[in-house]
């Protein structure tokens, strides 16, 4: 595997792999990115994997300094997944001046970005960037940040991005804990607790797919829940797969998310669900 840490490098490599499929990452990885690689080989295209800590999505309160970094055990990792090139670019490579063109991509402001200002700018901005580098012909995200996916989704679509868009289901841990770099900050009595949310999660699905109509009923049943135990709640919400809006009576693909902090550690999860709807 190749390891480049300039866009000039990168973009010499790519130009001699020819088509490629891409897989974005922060670093500290864990068993989902390696799926991501794993999914990305299946396809049968050349991977190029990046790790960079992108100053742009993080908010004045949030662990930007305190990222894990830890791109010898990551490189190895994906070397041994079978990634053929790896882009570690440094801030200043990726920003060699203030960027002050910025995406501001729809619905920055819902779900995550109502309690992240501005993430959505900086994952839609860093992202087109590295698309631009990068030029795959496809590109993988996992389902975990559904949000992001859905908005990476669109980006592409509407900027005529001549590239691929592939969603990969959660992995989760066998508690059932999706997996995330995060996971790492929780203690052991967190960790304990901290496969709560997605059991609430599947309540609710299963609550839907059974015929519950009462979506604001379900919502806050799942709020109350969390916060009996000491979850701080951002949200949880259902809304449908096509628009992450709310869905009308006549949607039957949904997908159930939820955010909430467990001690310090902000926690994501959701999952999709087909519910019955009657028709008009």
């Amino acid at each position: 595997m190749q390891m480049l840490h300039t866009v000039a490098e990168l973009r010499a490599a790519v130009h001699l792999a020819g088509a490629v499929a891409f897989v974005p990452t922060m670093g500290n990885l864990h068993a989902g990115h390696l799926e991501l690689i794993r999914t990305a080989r299946q396809r049968g295209l050349p991977v190029v994997a990046s790790l960079f800590v992108n100053p742009l999505q993080f908010g004045p309160a949030e662990d930007f300094e305190h990222y894990p970094r830890t791109l010898q055990a990551d490189a190895t990792q994906l070397a041994e997944a079978g990634c053929h090139i790896l882009f570690a670019p440094s801030v200043t490579e990726m920003y060699p001046e203030a960027q002050t063109c910025t995406v501001s991509p729809p619905l920055a402001d819902e779900l995550c970005g109502a309690s992240r200002p501005g993430h959505f700018a900086g994952v839609a901005t860093v992202v087109l960037k590295l698309f631009n580098i990068v030029q795959p012909r496809l590109a993988l995200f996992g389902k975990k940040d559904y949000q992001q996916l859905f908005i990476l989704r669109l980006l592409t679509r509407q900027l005529n991005l001549p590239i691929e868009i592939i969603g990969v289901d959660t992995v989760r841990a066998e508690d059932g804990l999706a997996l995330s770099s995060r996971n790492g900050y929780l203690s052991t009595a967190e960790r304990i607790e901290a496969p709560r949310l997605h059991q609430i999660l599947q309540a609710m699905a299963a609550a839907l797919m059974a015929g519950k109509t009462d979506l604001v009923a379900l919502e806050n049943s799942a709020v109350a829940e969390l916060t009996r135990h000491g979850w701080q709640v951002d949200y949880v919400q259902i809304r449908a797969q096509s628009s992450l809006l709310a869905p009308t009576p006549i949607e039957a693909a949904c997908v159930v998310l939820a955010a909430a902090r467990l001690g310090n550690t902000r926690l994501i999860d959701n999952l999709e669900v087909t519910r019955p709807v009657q028709a008009v």
